[in-house]
């Protein structure tokens, strides 16, 4: 691999990357036509509560189709996703990749702060369109919920 093809790999993982916080920023943001607009047109996008039995809770297959998930976290007082590690593997202007969050959500009920806490995975499917890198596909799995 010569110097070029190395920064070119660097910026497209460097892309991915933001690509992947832009998601929990906006998530955060109660910015849902934001998140949307990271995903392709086509996209499948699949939510796993119980990531062991294989089988989807939820299953979107359309950008347009994305806004009730992503509208669904206004009933929350706040959120906050951490970003952990992460693993991209390219492949020209394809890419898939697994990063972990831990996603944490508060609700006030009669005066009384709850706080649930889930450890998430998402599987991601990449795709570089028009120069810009989008999810083709995300897999969502709830590996598991702490409530407080």
């Amino acid at each position: 691999m010569n110097i070029q093809q190395k920064i070119e790999e660097a910026e497209d993982r460097l892309a991915i990357r933001n690509l992947v916080d832009n998601y929990a920023y906006c998530a955060d943001r109660r910015d849902a036509q934001g998140q949307m607009s990271l995903f392709t047109e086509d996209t499948k996008f699949e939510v796993y509560y119980d990531p062991k039995s294989g089988t989807a809770s939820q299953v979107i297959n359309s950008r347009s189709d994305l806004f009730p998930v992503f509208d669904n976290l206004n009933t929350y007082n706040a959120t906050m996703h951490f970003n952990g590690q992460s693993t991209i593997i390219l492949n020209g202007n394809t890419a898939t990749g697994i990063t972990y969050c831990m996603a944490h959500h508060l609700t006030i009920e009669d005066g009384k702060q709850k706080f649930m806490i889930a450890a998430i995975r998402y599987e991601d499917l990449f795709v570089k369109q028009e120069d810009k890198w989008l999810f083709a596909g995300r897999k969502l799995l709830v590996d598991w919920i702490e409530n407080r």
